[in-house]
């Protein structure tokens, strides 16, 4: 059985030395918190008794504050080699795709020779990015990721991570109806109460 309450102790400590000694995993938190431990250490029973399917990526949602950066990212410690992932912030990408263009979206939808950008990636605050322009031509650069992602994920089981505080409709307007629909079918859904309290105050 995997140890999750030592689990979580570490995760305390680790979060301690990366954000400062105020860092605390709060009680209310560690039902999403046993959800992203029993997927990131592959424990299959516990996943399943939990609801979430080890083949699909993590959604994970909720309000500005209640800690989905911060966990993601102290998770990532606890995953086993074929769970291994990065976190990067889709404002990030957007600036990149200023500067580089379409390039952008290849680069996190396609594996290279030389570095699997194309690996598990976890984007960060999905919605904080805007429709961008690249000599003069819009493009809404993290639908058009998320839509070659999930050919990834279709072809190659490629598995992709988000965190977001945008409800299901708002996922929709923003990227619409195609994205929402194969976000669906490629994620567990591990969502946050809307009235989870804001860790930075």
């Amino acid at each position: 059985m995997y140890p999750y309450q030592k689990a979580i102790n570490w995760l305390e400590s680790k979060g301690q030395e990366l954000f400062g000694n105020h860092f605390k995993i709060y009680d209310e938190d560690k039902a999403i918190i046993y959800k992203l431990i029993a997927y990131n250490s592959s424990d299959g029973k516990m996943a399943f008794q939990l609801g979430i399917n080890l083949e699909k990526g993590i959604l994970l949602s909720g309000p500005i504050g209640c800690g989905k950066t911060t966990l993601m990212t102290l998770m990532k410690y606890l995953a086993t080699p074929q769970n291994k992932y990065y976190v990067k912030s889709c404002r990030e990408v957007s600036f990149e795709f200023i500067n580089e263009g379409y390039e952008v979206i290849s680069r996190y939808s396609k594996p290279s020779l030389h570095q699997s950008k194309a690996g598990i990636i976890c984007f960060d605050d999905l919605g904080t990015e805007n429709n961008l322009k690249y000599f003069g031509n819009e493009c809404n650069v993290m639908g058009e990721i998320l839509l070659s992602r999930y050919d990834l994920f279709i072809s190659k089981k490629v598995k992709t991570h988000l965190t977001t505080n945008l409800s299901a409709s708002e996922l929709e307007h923003f990227y619409g109806n195609r994205v929402r629909s194969r976000l669906r079918e490629s994620f567990n859904l591990i969502a946050f109460n809307n009235n989870s309290k804001d860790k930075r105050k």
